[in-house]
């Protein structure tokens, strides 16, 4: 049975946030009819929970049109007594998949906004549509269980929430009409030359042979629910053939025949995908050279992932140092720092206004490894020790917290492994 928009928003956002929580919500919004639904339906909800809203609007300059639909939106905001931001991309270089750099473009704006005004949440607009149409491009593309089961409601990193996944575009097209609230077509959502444009014209079609929306989404559901089973025999499977060691796996290396069944392609993407901080798994024939690659006991990398063998036969999965990220400023004031996506770097001892430059998390590298006489001591390779993560003052190396102990800094993942490869 079809749900209401504001019925599915706020079943989502009072099952997300308890009733004394007071969430500091942000919605990307573009001006097209699901995101304008979802910015008035979250206008409304945070109202109701006495919650300060914040909006913000991805420009990537692909199309003319695109600065006046910004404006259109920060119109729309100010009408309702909502901060809006506009953020600015123009790193299209004319070449690859556009539309994924624009995808991946407004995910890391979004998530820059998120991170400097202080925000839990950012509500995205995807819809039942959206779903049903990523189900269907998925299932063309090969993809197993974990790609059939669709976008989750809450993403990976918990930032990213989509509450509008169980109602129709033209639901929320309806509920705007019989509010009198207006919206912006995009004319590249019906560019043909977009392969989500061409599900979504390939749907009219496979109806009629039973292959509808509702079909698709049903899929996706019993998808999601294989997931976690899987996930569950995976996690056990950790226990036996994987070890965490800093910031690295350690596989034993007869436990990586990919052929054998699900479960060690399922463990070995995860592994890359953790240790390199990827938004998505590696397409699975990567995979599989990789797995041959390390049987044939090679050094290879992939995905920012580095592995090589160790002396007992075992595979040393570790970060690789080109693929960090780059310098992270650390903030005067106490409180974390995130870095490379998966590190925690925390002060806890001393005062910050005494360093005479600013303060920086960066990859250790050479220079800050040569700064460490005793790195041997550490219990990692030092090809490892290289990607781990380090507070500069300056030039200098103030403290490397994986390297040697630090009475004022401490370094922590984020998502430990055996966590992460249940909830991924």
């Amino acid at each position: 049975m079809p749900i209401a928009p504001d019925a599915a928003l706020r079943h989502f956002l009072n099952q997300t946030f308890c009733d004394d929580v007071r969430p500091a919500l942000g919605v990307a919004v573009s001006g097209g009819g699901d995101s304008m639904a979802l910015l008035h339906l979250s206008v409304d909800w945070c109202r109701a929970r006495g919650v300060a809203l914040q909006a913000a609007t991805v420009d990537h300059g692909l199309r003319q049109e695109a600065a006046d639909e910004a404006a259109f939106v920060a119109r729309a905001c100010a009408e309702l007594g909502v901060a809006h931001r506009t953020l600015i991309w123009r790193g299209w270089a004319g070449q690859g998949n556009v539309q994924d750099a624009a995808r991946r473009a407004r995910i890391g704006l979004l998530a820059d906004w998120a991170k400097a005004v202080g925000l839990d949440g950012v509500l995205l607009g995807h819809t039942a549509d959206d779903q049903a149409e990523t189900v269907l491009m998925r299932l063309a593309r090969g993809s197993g269980v974990d790609g059939l089961a669709g976008m989750a409601a809450v993403d990976r990193s918990g930032l990213f929430l989509r509450p509008l996944l169980e109602v129709s575009r033209g639901d929320l097209r309806d509920w705007l009409r019989g509010r009198g609230i207006p919206w912006v077509e995009d004319p590249s959502n019906d560019d043909p030359r977009y392969d989500r444009v061409k599900a979504r014209q390939m749907l009219g079609v496979l109806s009629d042979l039973g292959l509808t929306q509702a079909r698709l989404l049903e899929t996706a559901g019993h998808m999601r629910r294989a997931k976690v089973t899987l996930s569950a025999v995976a996690a056990t499977w950790v226990g036996v053939h994987v070890c965490a060691q800093g910031g690295d796996l350690l596989f034993d290396r007869v436990a990586l025949q990919l052929e054998d069944g699900d479960t060690p392609a399922r463990v070995l993407a995860a592994a890359v995908q953790w240790i390199g901080n990827a938004p998505y798994r590696p397409r699975l024939e990567a995979l599989r050279e990789f797995a041959r690659a390390l049987q044939r006991a090679e050094t290879r990398t992939l995905g920012g992932v580095r592995a090589q063998i160790e002396s007992d036969g075992s595979i040393r999965l570790s970060r690789e140092v080109a693929a960090a990220e780059g310098p992270v400023g650390i903030a005067p004031e106490p409180g974390p720092t995130i870095w490379d996506g998966r590190w925690v770097i925390e002060r806890c001892g001393g005062d910050g206004a005494q360093n005479a430059a600013p303060l920086r998390v960066a990859a250790l590298g050479e220079a800050g490894l040569a700064a460490c006489p005793g790195w041997r001591d550490a219990g990692l390779p030092r090809s490892s020790l290289l990607a781990t993560p380090a507070v500069w003052e300056g030039n200098r190396v103030i403290a490397a917290p994986l390297v040697e102990n630090s009475p004022l800094w401490l370094a922590s993942l984020r998502h430990p492994f055996n966590r992460f490869i249940v909830s991924h």
